[in-house]
């Protein structure tokens, strides 16, 4: 039988390296510690994996740092032992904090992720506003090309464009913050670009979801810094 540092170090550290490399487009560091015995890690079962990563990119998203750690995890050790990739068998959960600069989300705002959330964002805001039924954000394409970070708030700027070819330039500065751990709440400031004269803007929330909670969230002078907890699938 092979030894703790032998097992982990010849057979499960490089396979876990490959699928985490896998799930990211590039990262600059990417470090990461294994915690389990022999007798554990041959069924399959990994107790706790603790991760740190800078400069990663995900579907697009530039993530800063990041720091996690997933526990009770199930794996496919055995086809892992006959050369074949890391799979996980469970859903599992993962602790952790994430900090992005402003430079991150600027890098990022050419994400489909970004700029499908910032859509949904924008259409929110409309729906709490007088001047909704007047847009159809469909017949509109949206480049965002600038993000400000700012004590508890922020501003995203771009420009809509419909099939014509006519351009408009928008932005949205709004505060945020958490309401509770599944549930962030927005208080829009102004919205420019899609109405004339000025707006009354109501706070509205919005639903993370069941399989995201949120610890800490803070918003600062071009930083943005997260704590929680999420459900993996895959």
């Amino acid at each position: 039988m092979l030894k703790s540092t032998g097992l982990i170090s010849k057979v499960l550290s490089p396979a876990l390296r490959l699928w985490l490399r896998s799930q990211v487009e590039s990262v600059a560091e990417l470090n990461f510690s294994i915690q389990g015995k022999d007798r554990q890690i041959l069924t399959g079962y990994i107790p706790s994996v603790s991760l740190n990563s800078s400069r990663a990119v995900y579907q697009g998203l530039h993530l800063g740092e990041v720091e996690v750690i997933g526990e009770n995890i199930r794996i496919n050790i055995g086809q892992i032992l006959k050369g074949k990739p890391l799979q996980l068998l469970e859903p599992i959960q993962v602790t952790g904090q994430v900090r992005l600069a402003q430079a991150d989300l600027q890098a990022s705002l050419s994400s489909s992720l970004l700029a499908s959330a910032f859509k949904d964002l924008l259409e929110l805001i409309l729906q709490e506003s007088s001047i909704a039924a007047s847009h159809n954000l469909e017949h509109w394409e949206f480049n965002w090309h600038g993000i400000i970070l700012q004590p508890e708030s922020f501003i995203l700027q771009g420009i809509r464009s419909d099939r014509s070819g006519q351009t408009i330039p928008i932005a949205i500065q709004a505060n945020l913050k958490l309401i509770d751990g599944q549930t962030l709440g927005i208080e829009p400031i102004q919205v420019e670009g899609f109405s004339d004269g000025s707006q009354e803007w109501r706070e509205f929330s919005v639903d993370l979801g069941k399989d995201v909670t949120i610890k800490e969230f803070s918003l600062v002078e071009s930083q943005l810094f997260c704590c929680g907890r999420l459900t993996i699938y895959n």
